[in-house]
C-alpha cells in the first residue's frame, strides 16, 4: 500500500484549501457559473441529472481499510448511504450537496485520498491490474510505475488543458487485466532477452463514439524513459489534437488521421528533444517511490490446507464460490478473493456504507488491511490465507458479498445510465436488474460458463459495452429508450470490438434477446468452448438469425391476436 510522503500530503491539503475558497466565492456570487465550472471539474465534481456527482480517485485501484472506512462514513454522512465503484477503479457519490463538498475533500485528505484530476481535459486516474503484486503470471509489478506516473501527471502544467480527457493504463503480467489496448496510452511492462525491464507502448485506444484498439508505436522502451516518452506523445497530441470538435478530440482520432506509423515518427522526433531531460527516471528515484509501498508480512505456508478439500466436497455453495471468486496467488498458501458487488437486485458496482465497513473489517482480518477495486466493479482481497477461505466466505455471504458469479453472465459491468447521468440516452440499471432476474439460477450460470455482459447508457461507453462478449447500448429512438445489442467484443490479450447484430430493441425485449443469444451458443458450442470462442468459430449470423426470427414471430402473433 502506497503511503503519502510530506510532499503528497502538502499538495492535497493545499488543493482542499484552494477549492474550499473557490466554493465560498461561487456561493457568494463572486464567481459565475462559467468561472466555477472548470474549478469544480478539476476537483471531480459534476452536475448530473438530479444532483452533483463527486468522483473520488483510487489510484491504480488500491485502498486501505482505513480509507474504505472513511468512504463509508462520507457515504453515510454526506450522501445516501452508498457509493458506486466505477470502471475507472474510482468511487462515485451520486448525491453530495455542492456546498459540503469541501468538507468531504478535507476528510479524504485526512486518509491520503483526493478527487484531483478525476474529470476535465487532463490525465485521469492511472489504472492497472487489480491483481498486481500477487498474480502468478506477473512479469513486473506495475504499481511503482503507476505511482510514478501519478506523481508526474498530477498538476503537470503542460498537460492541464489537453484537447480531451486522457487515460493511461499499465500491465505487468502475461495476461492483460488492465485493458491496455483500450487506453489513450497503454504500457506493457516486459523483459527483453537480456532480462532488462522495458515497456511496450500502445497509443490511440479508446471506446466511446468511435471505438479503436491502440496501435503499438514502440516494441521496447527502456523503463528509464517511461516519462520522457509519454511526454513526447502528449506533446504531439497537445499540438495537433483537435480542439474544434469534442467528438473528434481524443488522441485515437489523431492517430487514425495520421496513421500509426506517422504518429510514431512524430513522437520519436519529439522525443529527441526531451529524452535526456529532467523527466528521465533514475534507479534512485524508482527506489524512493517503491519504498513508499508497504509489503505484506507473508508467512511460510503450504498450498495443501488440511480439511479444505473435504469442505469443498461437502458444501456445494462454498465450492461454487471458490471456483468462481478465488484466484491463484504467487505466494504458497495464499489466494486472492473477489467480493462480488453483483448480487441480483443491486445495481452493479454499488456498495453500501455497511458493506464498505464489513469489507474494511475483512481486509484487516484476512488481507493485511488492503483491498483493490477492479475495473469490473468488484472488490478484491489480494492476500488471503487459504486456511481462512471458509471463514471469510461465511462472513462475506452474510454481507451480500459472496455471490459466486465472477466472470459469469450476471457479473455485469454497468454505468449509472439515465437514472443519474445527464449524458445518458437510456437507463442502464433496470436493464441489468432484468437480466439478473432472468438468469438468477446459479446452476444454469455455471453451465453457461464464462461470458462478459457490459451495459452503457450512451455512446460514451462508461459501461464498456464495446468489449463485452455481449454489449448493450442505450439509444434514443423518437424520444424513447431503446437498446442496441452487439456481440463479439473482448478485452485482454485477445481484445476485439463487438459487432452490432441489427436494429435496436425495446427495454422489455432485452432479457429475451439475451436468452436467445445464450440458447444459440449452447446449441453450437463444443466441449470447453466459451461464448466468445463459439461466436468466433461460427460467426455472427446464427445468433442474429435466432434473435430476429424470434422477434419477427412475436410481432406477427401480436398482430394476429390484436
Amino acid at each position: 500500500m502506497y503511503q503519502y510522503d510530506h510532499y503528497d500530503q502538502t499538495i492535497v491539503n493545499e488543493r482542499v484549501a484552494q477549492y474550499k475558497d473557490q466554493t465560498r466565492r461561487y456561493l457568494a456570487g463572486e464567481l459565475s457559473e462559467d468561472e466555477f465550472r472548470p474549478l469544480r471539474l478539476q476537483n471531480g465534481l459534476y452536475i448530473q441529472r438530479h444532483a452533483p456527482m463527486l468522483r473520488i480517485a483510487i489510484p491504480y485501484g488500491l485502498l486501505s481499510s482505513r480509507q474504505l472506512r472513511m468512504l463509508a462514513h462520507i457515504a453515510r454522512t454526506y450522501d445516501r448511504g452508498y457509493g458506486h465503484f466505477s470502471t475507472r477503479q474510482n468511487l462515485q457519490l451520486n448525491w453530495p450537496e455542492l456546498a459540503r463538498v469541501p468538507e468531504i475533500l478535507e476528510l479524504l485528505a485526512s486518509v491520503q485520498m483526493h478527487s484531483i484530476q478525476t474529470s476535465g481535459n487532463c490525465i485521469r486516474n492511472i489504472t492497472t491490474d487489480p491483481f498486481a503484486g500477487v498474480a502468478p503470471d506477473e512479469i513486473v509489478d506495475p504499481r511503482p510505475y503507476a505511482e510514478i506516473l501519478r506523481q508526474w501527471s498530477t498538476f503537470h502544467p503542460e498537460f492541464a488543458y489537453l484537447p480531451r480527457k486522457f487515460k493511461i493504463a499499465l500491465n505487468g503480467a502475461a495476461q492483460d487485466r488492465a485493458v491496455v489496448q483500450w487506453h489513450d496510452i497503454g504500457l506493457d511492462l516486459i523483459r527483453n532477452e537480456a532480462g532488462e525491464i522495458g515497456l511496450r507502448v500502445l497509443v490511440g485506444g479508446g471506446m466511446g463514439r468511435t471505438p479503436m484498439l491502440g496501435s503499438v508505436i514502440r516494441e521496447f522502451l527502456p523503463w528509464q524513459h517511461m516519462l520522457t516518452y509519454c511526454e513526447a506523445i502528449l506533446r504531439v497530441y497537445n499540438r495537433y489534437g483537435r480542439r474544434d470538435n469534442s467528438f473528434k478530440a481524443r488522441i485515437k482520432i489523431l492517430v487514425k488521421a495520421l496513421g500509426a506509423a506517422e504518429f510514431a515518427r512524430q513522437v520519436e522526433e519529439e522525443w529527441t528533444h526531451v529524452k535526456d531531460g529532467p523527466s528521465i527516471l533514475t534507479q534512485e528515484e524508482f527506489d524512493r517511490v517503491a519504498a513508499c509501498f508497504t509489503q505484506p508480512a507473508y508467512e511460510t505456508l503450504s498450498d495443501q490446507v488440511p480439511g479444505l478439500n473435504a469442505r469443498l466436497a461437502q458444501n456445494k455453495a462454498f465450492a461454487n464460490w471458490v471456483r468462481r471468486n478465488v484466484h491463484a496467488h504467487k505466494v504458497p498458501g495464499y489466494a486472492a478473493v473477489t467480493l462480488s458487488l453483483k448480487k441480483t437486485g443491486v445495481p452493479p458496482g454499488d456498495c453500501t456504507a455497511e458493506q464498505m465497513e464489513l469489507v474494511a473489517n475483512l481486509a484487516d482480518r484476512y488481507s493485511f488491511g488492503e483491498l483493490r477495486v477492479s475495473h469490473e466493479q468488484n472488490l478484491i482481497l489480494a492476500d488471503v490465507k487459504k486456511a481462512d477461505l471458509y471463514e471469510l466466505w461465511q462472513q462475506a455471504r452474510l454481507g451480500g458479498l459472496a455471490t459466486p458469479n465472477i466472470g459469469l453472465l450476471t457479473d455485469i459491468v454497468c454505468c449509472p445510465g439515465g437514472d443519474f447521468c445527464s449524458l445518458a440516452n437510456a437507463k442502464s440499471i433496470p436493464i441489468a436488474a432484468a437480466i439478473q432476474r432472468r438468469f438468477d439460477d446459479l446452476d444454469y450460470l455455471h453451465d453457461i460458463g464464462e461470458i462478459d455482459l457490459n451495459i452503457s447508457g450512451c455512446m460514451n461507453s462508461c459501461g464498456h459495452h464495446h468489449v463485452g462478449h455481449i454489449g448493450i447500448l442505450g439509444v434514443d429512438k423518437n424520444d424513447q429508450e431503446w437498446y442496441q445489442i452487439s456481440i463479439g467484443g473482448a478485452q485482454g490479450n485477445d481484445s476485439s470490438l463487438g459487432t452490432v447484430i441489427g436494429p435496436s430493441f425495446a427495454a422489455e425485449d432485452v432479457p429475451g434477446v439475451i436468452e436467445k443469444l445464450i440458447e444459440t451458443y449452447l446449441e453450437h458450442r463444443t466441449e470447453e468452448e466459451r461464448f466468445i470462442d463459439t461466436l468466433r468459430r461460427i460467426g455472427v449470423e446464427p445468433f442474429k438469425a435466432r434473435v430476429y426470427r424470434g422477434t419477427r414471430d412475436n410481432k406477427a402473433k401480436e398482430v394476429v391476436n390484436g
